[in-house]
């Protein structure tokens, strides 16, 4: 693939990413958006932190030392920091930092 077309490739991706994240601003107001985008404006960061816990914790042996233990520590930190922050991105950012944090010095 040539300089070209990967840049071509990323420009493309980009303009659908924010077409498709400023859709339902275009052509909805706040009163008229539909059930389902009050829906998904409700519950997806729930869901989403749900996915990154079950793939985080998928390959993990807990049978065999250390046990999952650094996984099942950093997903606890990240509980807590959402619960007492109630901020999704914050939980999720220090969560990701404190694990590696993990695996790197323990």
């Amino acid at each position: 693939m040539s300089d070209i077309q990967l840049l071509l490739a990323i420009a493309v991706m980009s303009l659908v990413n924010i077409f498709t994240r400023a859709f339902p601003f275009l052509f909805f107001t706040k009163k008229e958006l539909p059930s389902s985008l009050l829906f998904i404006e409700k519950f997806f960061p729930a869901t989403i932190m749900t996915i990154l816990i079950f793939y985080s914790i998928k390959d993990i042996n807990f049978l065999a030392y250390p046990y999952g233990l650094k996984e099942l520590f950093a997903i606890v930190v990240t509980v807590i920091l959402h619960l007492s922050l109630k901020n999704y991105l914050i939980s999720i950012f220090f969560g990701t930092i404190f694990y590696m944090g993990l695996v790197q010095f323990l």
